[in-house]
């Protein structure tokens, strides 16, 4: 009875001495889809009792009493990014990934951590004197940033928009070899033929050597500079971290092999069902056929089609007995059918769990794919740039999609892609399986961030859940020392032993001499 009541004593101080954490959550200058993932995290923490600050670009509306933002103003306007991204889906399939590339470790990194470190609300933040528990940061090209936890001497949790990539394994130390992780900017799934994976092992080696020998040192110049008196070097850092969430779920895309403290959190920024506004409630009830939802995502703007593109979806729209649903940021676009309704905004997630949706048109973004998953729903997908591709591709594989490639949208592709959908019920139902799937766990993405961020507080940073392979240099992760050791092994006793058979036959053949001389 004793040792019961001790160890009940032990729980309640492992549970208590984790609430009411101070949390601090940088979440840098991104598209808004990103922000929503850390907010999601930030969000689940403040609700589980936490007291959380939030350096964004995106301050919420309601926030929970316990959650403080610093803001962060942004000069970039949405629509240059907008139309960048449009001119990148326009480059040859070959240097397109090459360009990302290039894009994304020279336009962003100075940029947008300089401007994090520098901006004058987070200035006032480095020069107070408030304590945090545990720091949370995004690992989107933000190394720089990690060094918020060397500042408030506290653990480090990344969060990756993505699932797994070179960005997130080189925290916790482990690599999936390009023969079946494809690279998140390649269209390829983990069944990659000779050719792919021929391909993707070029993409990974160049954005290997790209990130170590071009980028990061730039990322150490913005630490070094913002972090003066940090007690561990960026390189210490980068190897300190305690855990990685990633925004994936092993149902929604290919499996990989994980050290403890990689964790899949994928669908963090579903919330629940709220009601929908009045009109377009009725809008979705009244829908006797069914419901088209078609929504480009936060960074891409419908309006940004060529005229000959959105004709092309609206012509389509004009023949379907289905209503459709357009985010459209022109409310007061021409030609619209009777069975379309346009809004700048809509609440995503409330009208995908509406049970009249039958489909949804994306661009195949991580969070609208989950989203549509995890209500079911299945998609055409019309993938820009980033890892839109590769989600999309998935999607077609497993069952629940039609790609629709933006050069070839016409009136004609998008009648067919939508009654290859529509007509074929085994898209609907291949969609629904990976719901079951993407529903049945344990915990909920808020449930694991919260226990996990908790656990990484309750054990001081976690440091059991690394794995030593962050000790070792790239030669000897891969072994290539004790290889080396192996072949000159080999080669040394092939060596001695065509010696010991040169000599042994040397002999044989003086042996043989000698008797020949005698008989004579």
């Amino acid at each position: 009875m004793v040792a019961l009541n001790i160890t009940a004593a032990l729980l309640l101080l492992l549970v208590a001495s984790s609430e009411g954490a101070r949390i601090l959550g940088v979440l840098p200058p991104g598209g808004k889809s990103h922000f929503y993932i850390g907010a999601g995290y930030m969000k689940a923490l403040a609700e589980a009792g936490h007291d959380v600050t939030v350096i964004s670009s995106f301050p919420l509306k309601n926030p929970p009493k316990n959650y403080r933002d610093i803001e962060l103003t942004v000069d970039q306007t949405e629509e240059e990014y907008d139309e960048n991204m449009l001119d990148y889906k326009s480059s040859n399939w070959f240097t397109a990934p090459f360009h990302m590339l290039y894009f994304l470790y020279e336009m962003f990194p100075d940029g947008m951590c300089g401007f994090v470190l520098n901006h004058p609300n987070v200035v006032k933040l480095l020069n107070s004197d408030e304590k945090f528990d545990v720091v949370l940061v995004q690992t989107f090209i933000t190394e720089a940033l990690y060094g918020f936890a060397q500042h408030f001497d506290a653990p480090l949790i990344s969060f990756s928009t993505l699932g797994s990539s070179l960005w997130t394994d080189n925290l916790v130390g482990t690599s999936a070899t390009p023969s079946y992780a494809a690279h998140f900017l390649l269209s390829y799934t983990d069944n990659m033929s000779f050719w792919q994976r021929f391909y993707n092992t070029i993409i990974t080696a160049y954005d290997k050597l790209y990130y170590e020998w071009r980028y990061l040192p730039v990322q150490k110049k913005l630490y070094d500079a913002a972090f003066p008196n940090a007690k561990l070097t960026f390189e210490q850092q980068m190897k300190n971290v305690s855990l990685v969430f990633l925004n994936t779920h092993f149902s929604l895309g290919n499996p990989r092999s994980y050290p403890p403290n990689m964790i899949d959190a994928g669908g963090i920024q579903i919330q629940e069902t709220k009601p929908l506004p009045q009109d377009l409630q009725k809008y979705l009830d009244d829908a006797k056929d069914g419901v088209i939802y078609f929504c480009m995502g936060s960074n891409i703007k419908s309006t940004h089609l060529p005229e000959e593109k959105r004709n092309a979806f609206l012509k389509a729209f004009s023949k379907l007995k289905q209503r459709v649903v357009w985010k459209f940021e022109d409310e007061t676009m021409l030609n619209q059918p009777p069975n379309l309704m346009v809004r700048a905004w809509l609440p995503q997630n409330d009208i995908l769990a509406h049970p009249n949706v039958k489909l949804f048109i994306t661009h195949g973004g991580l969070l609208s794919t989950t989203e549509a998953l995890y209500h079911g729903i299945p998609l055409i997908g019309i993938p820009i740039f980033g890892d839109q591709p590769m989600n999309v591709e998935k999607a077609v594989r497993g069952g629940y999609a039609v790609l629709l490639d933006y050069p070839d949208i016409t009136e004609q592709t998008v009648e067919e892609a939508i009654s290859t959908v529509l007509d074929d019920p085994s898209y609907s139902r291949n969609a629904k399986l990976v719901s079951d799937r993407f529903r049945d766990k344990p915990m909920s993405p808020k449930e694991t961030a919260v226990y996990w961020t908790e656990y990484v507080i309750r054990h001081r940073g976690a440091p059991h859940l690394r794995t030593a392979a962050l000790n070792l240099s790239l030669v000897q992760y891969h072994l290539l020392d004790v290889y080396v050791a192996m072949f000159v092994i080999v080669l040394l006793v092939a060596v001695m032993n065509m010696y010991l058979v040169k000599k042994i036959l040397l002999k044989v053949r003086r042996s043989s001499l000698n008797r020949k001389k005698k008989l004579f």
